[in-house]
């Protein structure tokens, strides 16, 4: 049943590719635009729901290379972070925003900062979650870096047929607990990821379920010691159980954006757990964005 403030998915043209968005609410309410990570369902329903339902324009959408947004080779990717942060900012335009509270979950997370450091008046307030103010790869000295047992566990484990879809809800599920996040949450997500990837390819199948890109683009220069130009209210949002960026990641970037508070949640590992959306999403609506058309 769809929800009455979901409007329903469809692909957009930004900045020379086609992303694929799902929007909630209405269409004269401000813009909150949120990027997958990779995918669009980083974002779940019942937060985007509920930031409708306190008067806002909600979309979420797939980063190039995932869902269904513009695919051509996952494994090697012909753009770089600041490409990925310049259709957030094409696609407030396209959407008719003149500004919009961005979100980002994980490497997403890292879109968004780039995107609200490079273009600071398309954006009016930031809510970063599960991520960090680093690329990947080698982390400062001062970041605590993943659990490297807990994702040598997780990885070690024999691949699933990335063709089926069983395998792959099941492959997620088991990998879960491991992450901090909740099975059957997982199993459901990467369900609903295989049924809109639009390609029968078992590594698009792989790239989307992965997010495999992200350890491909180039993400130079760094953009940790711009951060306390950001002047626009902030939140963190971090996992207490995070295996992959760890706690200390979240609490760094709320000490170092200037107007950030940080929001951590003792039962979130990776994921953000659907039974987080409401207060997740009430504390989204007690940011006080910045710029015209906002209050």
């Amino acid at each position: 049943m769809t929800s009455p403030f979901q409007s329903g998915a469809t692909t957009i043209r930004a900045n020379g590719v086609d992303l694929g968005v799902e929007s909630f609410g209405r269409e004269a309410d401000p813009l909150v635009l949120l990027i997958g990570g990779t995918t669009m369902l980083s974002w779940p329903d019942a937060l985007c729901e509920r930031l409708a339902s306190g008067g806002r324009r909600v979309v979420r959408y797939d980063l190039r290379d995932s869902g269904t947004s513009t695919t051509l080779d996952p494994e090697n990717p012909a753009y770089d972070l600041r490409d990925l942060a310049a259709d957030a900012v094409a696609l407030v335009g396209a959407l008719g925003a003149s500004t919009a509270h961005l979100g980002g979950v994980g490497v997403g997370g890292m879109v968004a900062q780039v995107a609200a450091l490079n273009h600071p008046a398309e954006f009016s307030a930031l809510t970063l979650i599960g991520t960090r103010p680093v690329a990947p790869g080698p982390v400062d000295e001062d970041l605590p870096d993943h659990d490297h047992a807990i994702l040598s566990t997780v990885f070690s484990r024999a691949a699933p047929d990335w063709s089926d879809r069983d395998a792959v809800a099941a492959f997620a599920a088991d990998s879960a607990k491991l992450m901090g996040n909740d099975p059957d949450q997982a199993r459901t997500t990467a369900a609903r990821i295989w049924d809109r990837t639009p390609s029968a390819d078992p590594a698009v199948h792989r790239a989307n379920q992965l997010g495999v890109v992200f350890s491909r683009i180039n993400c130079a220069p760094r953009w940790r010691e711009r951060l306390g130009d950001l002047i626009i209210p902030t939140l963190v949002v971090h996992g207490r159980a995070d295996p992959f960026f760890p706690l200390g990641n979240g609490e760094a970037l709320a000490a170092e954006i200037p107007a950030a508070q940080l929001l951590t949640l003792d039962n979130m590992g990776t994921a953000l757990p659907h039974t987080a959306a409401d207060e997740v999403a009430t504390a989204m609506l007690n940011l006080r964005p910045s710029g015209p058309g906002h209050e």
